[in-house]
């Protein structure tokens, strides 16, 4: 089976060396979370698989299709099959429907996509709204949906933001530290949510330095330190039975880079 995302050889650097030689991959319904000490580029990463940025070397497949070989028209449509949530959330001063429904009246306006499946994905005239609402209520705000966004609580709103994301059923989701300075409840919704994403059969990339957040939801990890992927596995694997013993000392809580 193809993966729905696959990386081979990445390589990047700014005034200096990021990563080098990062290789990874992600089936659809399933999670890789990439683990990693703050700072050691995980953020980058990601930006790089959401196509901000273009690395110096090594090859992006989305659904076996490397995108650096495309054109531009034909990369931004295949950027319209990846949603990005980013560590802080930024919403619009509308309703919390309206944020919601934002990717997907960006999408509307790209035309055939959408207009493809959206009456497959909600069953209704009413794409739009109905694909918001449902995803607001797989983040528990549909009964905030007339709020303002700009009044919620900094949890709620990445509730938002990763609701945003999943309504328009992207392919690939791509989330950077999720839930990071969330309360227990916050997180725990959002966790069903990336749950619930994945049984949309989603593939999702999850940067974390949350490891109890890994190991909890992510079906693989992959471990970056020392601007490379030292290990990848099975969840278990990785924190029972790591191969680098760098990986156990970064598990264990050592200053590791």
């Amino acid at each position: 089976m193809t993966s729905v995302l696959d990386v081979e050889g990445l390589r990047h650097a700014y005034d200096e060396l990021i990563f080098d030689n990062v290789s990874l991959d992600v089936d659809r319904g399933k999670i890789l979370a990439i683990i990693g000490p703050s700072g050691v580029g995980k953020s980058t990463l990601l930006r790089l698989l959401a196509l901000f940025e273009r690395p110096d070397e090594g090859a992006i497949r989305y659904n076996g299709t490397d995108v650096w070989n495309l054109s531009e028209s034909q990369r931004l449509s295949m950027r319209r099959n990846v949603g990005m949530v980013f560590q802080e959330p930024s919403l619009f001063n509308a309703s919390v429907q309206q944020n919601a429904e934002y990717g997907l009246h960006v999408r509307q306006s790209w035309g055939d996509r959408f207009k493809r499946n959206a009456a497959e994905l909600v069953g209704t005239r009413n794409g739009t709204s109905d694909a918001a609402l449902k995803a607001l209520d797989v983040v528990g705000l549909e009964g905030k949906r007339q709020q303002n966004a700009r009044s919620l609580s900094g949890g709620e709103a990445q509730r938002v933001a990763f609701a945003r994301a999943l309504a328009y059923d992207p392919d690939v989701l791509l989330l950077d530290e999720p839930s990071s300075d969330l309360d227990p409840r916050n997180t725990a919704v959002l966790e069903n949510a990336i749950t619930e994403a994945r049984n949309r059969h989603i593939g999702i990339v999850i940067a974390t330095h949350d490891m109890h957040q890994a190991e909890r939801i992510a079906d693989r990890v992959a471990v970056l330190l020392g601007q490379r992927i030292i290990e990848i596995g099975p969840t278990d694997q990785i924190f029972i039975h790591p191969q680098d013993e760098r990986t156990q000392k970064f598990i264990d809580g050592e200053l590791i880079y």
